[in-house]
């Protein structure tokens, strides 16, 4: 192994420890920057915005509703309400399983993410964060009051604008299977059309089966339209 003079030591050390310097030094600026207001420059959806920079950035805790399904256009409305052209104060930033930034965003000194799950048009996604229980508590609240996406719009157990597509198309929280249930099916008089997640309602069959939806094991008896 080399030697080298006991007096480059410290060069040596300086050389190796002011890329993390500079890297500490970076961070912190940009921590300082997202706790004193980033401009906001757009709203994407329900849960995401643009921040100057081109930065776009995940509300944490929020899953708001895409933009085709129940609520995904009011949801956005909301989000564009409560931030638009104002700058906004950004906590708790994290990279989700995909890579994108999320975070806990502030405008006027309020909790957007909270206020879009007081609004009713997101639903809460458990996060380990300062405001969990915040914003657990305005989930519930809003579920519990029908607001948003809550509402019969969005949560259907009969199709009151078409009775004769009465098919349920349902997707599996758990395992992603979409199942359609007609009357009939033992599962049917339980199941929530929630058109906010892409569910829907279909007139036949075969309209459910081309949409990926598969006949429901619990139904025993043939489809009577």
């Amino acid at each position: 192994m080399p030697k080298f003079p006991s007096r480059l030591f410290p060069l040596i050390l300086l050389f190796l420890l002011f890329p993390s310097l500079i890297l500490n030094a970076f961070l912190l600026q940009r921590t300082n920057k997202a706790e004193e207001g980033i401009k906001v420059l757009g709203v994407i959806d329900g849960d995401t915005l643009v921040l100057d920079g081109k930065v776009r950035l995940r509300l944490r805790s929020v899953d708001a509703p895409e933009l085709d399904f129940c609520g995904g256009p009011e949801a956005k409305q909301e989000l564009e309400r409560l931030v638009s052209e104002k700058k906004v104060a950004v906590k708790e930033q994290i990279i989700d399983q995909r890579g994108r930034p999320m975070g806990l965003v502030y405008a006027d000194g309020k909790s957007v993410n909270e206020q879009i799950l007081t609004s009713g048009w997101g639903r809460f996604h458990s996060d380990i964060t300062d405001e969990k229980e915040n914003l657990k508590a305005a989930y519930e609240k809003a579920k519990e009051q029908k607001l948003g996406i809550w509402g019969p719009k969005c949560q259907q157990t009969e199709n009151t604008d078409n009775p004769k597509c009465n098919i349920k198309g349902n997707i599996d929280k758990n395992s992603d299977r979409r199942n359609y249930y007609f009357p009939g099916c033992a599962q049917y008089n339980f199941t929530i059309v929630e058109k906010d997640m892409g569910e829907g309602w279909f007139c036949s069959e075969k309209e459910a089966q081309k949409a990926g939806y598969t006949r429901s094991k619990t139904c025993f008896t043939p489809y009577v339209p």
